[in-house]
Order: structure tokens, then C-alpha cells, then sequence
């Protein structure tokens, strides 16, 4: 008896929600099938590459520019000119997909928002399929709602006065369970992608924009040369114009940083900038020169700001890159949640803000990201005040800007080191958010700072990273695992505590404290928490 045939469409494998229909339709499941029939294979390999590079650098503790691409970084090109609806990105509003962010980023004054799949989303899928719904709904101009629990009501302004929205897809490393397609998982970025892109495209183009994509944790350019494939195909397959997708690159992993001409090259058809993010990019030195020795070892996450030499110099190689070949470069983020309460900490913050704000505009960048509606306008003023009318700065070409190989890497060019107080944090904000997460909630207000996954990667990986490189800390204790339990048993304790008993046995705190453990303290440190993480999320 032969085998069945392969089914033409994606199968759903979950209980039933709301309008689901209208987002998984059989032509939207035959594209992601055909889509993921193209291009897994070619995804399967490149992670294996990501495995064999990581392997080399703990080999070498060295990474360099590539010797194979010389022609592309000295040729004379440029990537596409960025549509009207993209070309002034002074100021990006970034959070996840659920109604209420939907209405409130779109009407934020900001002029991009970012909708995010990714890292301020956690995958259930509830979040992966209602928040594409949300999406068609506010381009069809019907998400506005009242809030039933606190009876305030939410709409949108006119069209002229809202956000251009740039959707990110997950990663490459993440699987949807939930589709599945000839017997296995289509990847998750297959899957955000293929359906907005295919509900979306023609409707975006019908209200003068596009589909804009922010492409997550990219390791290299032959990782953009397969996004370059998929948009080309995608293009042809519902009949748009070649280059009608745009994209930006996050710049949030070291190995990227050593390919940003190379990654803008590929895409260079598609392409609409870089752009320059922290905590991610931080979890990726860790990740990768984990084996390095004491000169690679990162202190406490809040000590290593944008204007640590060697955050400076990936900073400054971003900008003069993208302008060099054309392209916008947008800055990071100010992750900032104002107190309704403390007027002292929100002037304080606020200040902070600013400067960083300053410091972004006057080094060339084209625009920032917020967290906060409250964060636009003081983002806005400090573009406002170097870009006046003018959409952008790419005519700053930064030829002033000269980076070698070794600036990137050198963390021990910064004069701080880890502290005890610095591990008590990485526990307390570690064990906080993955709570959330596995609760289904992907953007986490913690301490006044709204926090995403790569807050988790970058604690995490500073709790694994101090205790194998022996680290002492100022009041004399070492970093140990014993030393990682104890402060982990005492901010669960303090937590129960602080929300009482009730609100704990109803929450992951458990569950999030022991995970938290697992991938900090594991021999075998973990690729990325959200793996294991996913194995516990349910929906």
C-alpha cells in the first residue's frame, strides 16, 4: 500500500479560535506549504552552518572580516531608494500584535511601528494567529474596540496620522507546532511571513505602502541571501512588483556585525536599512566567546551602554555602512515605561532619554526605537532638532569612521566588572519575564523598563558566563551555581511575598525560577532559552 500523498496545504494542528478562518484560509496554507517545501531545506542547512561557526570561534576567540567578499565591500553599489512610506523613520515605536498595542502604536505619532512576532511576543498560538488578525483588521479599518474591564474605548486616527507598520517575523531557530506540513513543523518565520505577507500585500499596496519586514537575529549574508530568495518568490507567486517587499536587518548578532555591507548586498533590491539593537547583540558575544577567557567577559548588562568603545565602534561601522550603500540606519531602544507615580524617576529617565536620543541623532542614525507612546516626542525632538524637514541623513557618509576586526570584540576595553548586585538583577528581571512568557505574554514591564526575550538571553547568559569564567565578585564571593540557587531561592521568596499567595499558586513562578536555573547553569548552554521555553508554553 503506498504512502498518502502529500497534502498542497500547511495542517493546522490546534483547538479552534475566534475568526481563525479568515487568517487560515486554504490559500494562505498552500502558500506557507510552498513556501516551506522551498526554502526548510535551505534554512536546516544554514543553521547547521550557524553550529560549525560557533564551533570555529571557540576555537579561535577571532572573527574577522570575510577575506571571500572583499569585491563586495569595495564595489561601487547601492541598495534600492527607499518608498515614500519609508524614508522618514525618525522615530520607531516597537511592541506585540494584540489589539489594544495594535491601536495604541498605530496612533502613537510615531512614524513606524514596529509589530512584533518575535521577541515581545511569546509564540502561542493565540498571539500567532489573532495578532495577524489584528493586523488585517486595522488595515481594513475595524479594530476599534472598548476595553471590557475598564470600559475605555480604542480608535483609530486618520489614515494620514498613522504609523507605517514593519512587521518581524520569528527567527530562524523557533518551529511552529501548531502547522505542520509533510509531517514535520514549518518553521515559525515561514509562517508569521507567508501569512501576513499574503493577506497583506495587495491591501498594503492599495493604501500607498508595502510589506515591511524587520529580520530577526540574522547570523550572515547568506542567511539575507535566503530572505532575498523567499521575497522573490513570494513576489511572483501573488503577482506584485519585484522590490515592492522592504526590509531591515536587526544587527543583533556579532557574527552580522562582521557582515553588515555583505547582508545589505543581498538584500540590496529589498533592502531598507539596519538596524543597531543591544541586549540581543550582547547575548550573541556571550554566546559566542563564551570559551574566550576573562578578556571576553561582559559586565553587569547596565554597565555596557552605547558608548562602551567597542558598542561604539559596531555603532559607528552600522551608520557609515548603511550610507555608504544608501541605506536608512535606525538606533536602539529606549525601553523606558513611565510611573504614573514618581514624577522624580520619570524626569531622571526622561533626561536619560534624551541624551541617548541626542547621542544617535548627531552619530547619523536616520531614527530610534521607543517602547512608550510617552518616549515619542522626546525621541522626535532630538531627530527633529539635527533632521529638521529633511526625511533623512543618509548624506552623512561618516567618512570619518575607520573600525578594525579586533574594535568589535574588545570587551575588556570597558572599565567595569560584574558585580553581586549585578547577578541578584540578572536573576530577578530572568525569573520576572520567562514568568510572563510562559503565561503567554512576550513584552514585560519590569522595574519601569518594558523587557523582551533577549532581556532573558542576556541575563541568563551573563549568570552561565560569570560562573564558568570564575568570576569574584566585589563583596568576595564567586560566581558558583550554588551561589546562582541561593539568589534565585531568595527573589522567589520575595516575590511570593511581595504578591502574596494567591497570586503566586495562580502564576509560573516556580516553573519560571526553575527554568531560569536550567539554562543558566547547564554544562550545555543552550542556543536560545526560548527553545526549551516553548517546550513548556501552553497554547
Amino acid at each position: 500500500m503506498s504512502a498518502p500523498a502529500p497534502s498542497p496545504l500547511a495542517i493546522v494542528d490546534a483547538e479552534p479560535l475566534p475568526r481563525q478562518d479568515e487568517v487560515l484560509t486554504d490559500a494562505a496554507l498552500a502558500f506557507v506549504a510552498e513556501l516551506h517545501r522551498r526554502f526548510t531545506p535551505r534554512r536546516d542547512e544554514l543553521l547547521a552552518r550557524r553550529a560549525e561557526r560557533r564551533a570555529e570561534i571557540a576555537r579561535t576567540s577571532h572573527l574577522d572580516f570575510l577575506p571571500d567578499t572583499a569585491q563586495v565591500r569595495e564595489g561601487d553599489w547601492k541598495v534600492a531608494p527607499a518608498p515614500a512610506a519609508l524614508n522618514d523613520r525618525r522615530v520607531e515605536i516597537t511592541g506585540p500584535t494584540d489589539r489594544k498595542m495594535t491601536v495604541n502604536a498605530l496612533n502613537s505619532g510615531a512614524r513606524v511601528w514596529l509589530a512584533d512576532f518575535e521577541d515581545a511576543s511569546a509564540p502561542t498560538w493565540e498571539n500567532v494567529v489573532l495578532g495577524q488578525l489584528n493586523l488585517i483588521d486595522a488595515y481594513e479599518r475595524r479594530i476599534d474596540f472598548t476595553d471590557a474591564r475598564t470600559g475605555k474605548s480604542y480608535a483609530l486616527k486618520p489614515a494620514e496620522e498613522l504609523a507605517t507598520v514593519v512587521m518581524r517575523p520569528r527567527g530562524w531557530h523557533l518551529e511552529e507546532r501548531h502547522l505542520q506540513v509533510d509531517g514535520r513543523p514549518v518553521p515559525g518565520a515561514l509562517v508569521d511571513f507567508g501569512l501576513y505577507f499574503f493577506h497583506n500585500a495587495q491591501r498594503l499596496i492599495d493604501l500607498g505602502k508595502g510589506p515591511y519586514f524587520y529580520l530577526p537575529k540574522t547570523e550572515s549574508h547568506l542567511e539575507a541571501r535566503l530572505w532575498n530568495e523567499i521575497f522573490v518568490f513570494a513576489q511572483d507567486y501573488v503577482g506584485i512588483p519585484q522590490g515592492t517587499v522592504r526590509a531591515t536587518v536587526l544587527i543583533e548578532t556579532i557574527t552580522a556585525a562582521y557582515e553588515m555591507e555583505e547582508i545589505l548586498y543581498e538584500l540590496r533590491d529589498h533592502a531598507a536599512g539596519l538596524n543597531a539593537g543591544r541586549w540581543d547583540y550582547l547575548f550573541s558575544i556571550v554566546k559566542n566567546f563564551r570559551d574566550g577567557g576573562e578578556k571576553f567577559v561582559l559586565p553587569d548588562r547596565n554597565a555596557v551602554t552605547m558608548t562602551a568603545p567597542f558598542m561604539r565602534a559596531y555603532t559607528e561601522l552600522l551608520v557609515r555602512t548603511c550610507h555608504k550603500r544608501g541605506a536608512h540606519a535606525i538606533g536602539g531602544m529606549a525601553a523606558f515605561i513611565p510611573s504614573r507615580k514618581d514624577a522624580e524617576v520619570n524626569k531622571v529617565a526622561f533626561e536619560k532619554v534624551k541624551a541617548d536620543k541626542d547621542r544617535e541623532a548627531g552619530d547619523g542614525f536616520d531614527g530610534s526605537w521607543v517602547a512608550h507612546p510617552d518616549l515619542v516626542p522626546i525621541a522626535m525632538a532630538s531627530f527633529d532638532a539635527v533632521l529638521g524637514e529633511k526625511p533623512n541623513q543618509k548624506d552623512r557618509l561618516r567618512e570619518d569612521v575607520s573600525v578594525a576586526p579586533g574594535d568589535l570584540i574588545a570587551i575588556d576595553s570597558l572599565d567595569a566588572r560584574p558585580t553581586y548586585e549585578g547577578l541578584r538583577n540578572a536573576v530577578q528581571v530572568g525569573i520576572r519575564y520567562i514568568e510572563a512568557w510562559l503565561r503567554g505574554l512576550g513584552a514585560v514591564a519590569i522595574f519601569n523598563l518594558m523587557e523582551d526575550a533577549a532581556t532573558a538571553e542576556i541575563s541568563r547568559s551573563q549568570i552561565w558566563q560569570w560562573i564558568n569564567a570564575g568570576v569574584v565578585f566585589e563583596n568576595g564571593r564567586l560566581a558558583t551555581a550554588e551561589l546562582a540557587r541561593e539568589v534565585a531561592a531568595e527573589e522567589l521568596a520575595a516575590i511570593r511575598a511581595e504578591i502574596g499567595e494567591e497570586a503566586f499558586a495562580a502564576g509560573k513562578w516556580q516553573q519560571a525560577h526553575d527554568l531560569l536555573l536550567q539554562v543558566s547553569l547547564d554544562a550545555d548552554y543552550a542556543d536560545f532559552l526560548t527553545l526549551p521555553a516553548y517546550e513548556q508554553l501552553v497554547g
